[in-house]
């Protein structure tokens, strides 16, 4: 009973401690700006997507919730927070639908089998990345108006960093994919 109790008490912490450090990626990842054209890169999507292969559905959306939580209650975790604004306050603004469109990302990423070629998971990845986009550009329309170039503001700008990010994972997803082995 004891060695059960050990078990299941040491799972639980392994499980504690994956999803606070994937929090703490996400948001490394948020704040860290690589120099790309035509607009900086972040590699939050890289990590939305890493977290949902790497541990699968449940870790990977209770991960990214964390990080939105956390976001919402005023930590600066987001991109352009505290400069931006923080809070409740921040992440209702333009970028929200693709704030929730990370939890449905790393949904799709953790549910989907990735034990398929390199063009298949390539293929999975661009749709898990593109619903990020949908939410995005549809919050972002909501928010400043369909009269507005909505795709050339929220969408244009990241295509050759998120097809540089989406072929990066394709190259490593069956080495991610070890990871869930840990949980």
């Amino acid at each position: 009973m004891e060695l059960a109790k050990s078990y299941i008490n040491s799972k639980l912490l392994r499980l504690i401690l994956i999803v606070f450090l994937g929090s703490v990626a996400l948001t490394i990842s948020a704040k860290v700006k690589i120099p790309f054209y035509p607009v900086p890169m972040t590699m939050q999507t890289f990590v939305v997507l890493f977290v949902g292969i790497a541990f699968g559905y449940k870790i990977g959306v209770t991960i990214v919730g964390l990080y939105l939580l956390e976001g919402i209650f005023g930590l600066p975790v987001f991109s352009n927070s505290p400069e931006k604004g923080i809070g409740l306050v921040y992440f209702t603004g333009p970028t929200m639908g693709y704030l929730i469109g990370f939890l449905f990302a790393t949904f799709v990423s953790g549910y989907l089998n990735f034990n398929t070629n390199i063009f298949l998971i390539f293929i999975k990845l661009i749709f898990s990345v593109a619903i990020i986009y949908i939410l995005g550009i549809l919050w972002l329309g909501n928010l400043i108006g369909w009269d507005k170039p909505v795709i050339q503001y929220g969408v244009t700008p990241f295509l050759f960093a998120e097809l540089f990010k989406i072929a990066l994972l394709s190259l490593i997803t069956k080495k991610i994919l070890k990871f869930r082995k840990i949980i």
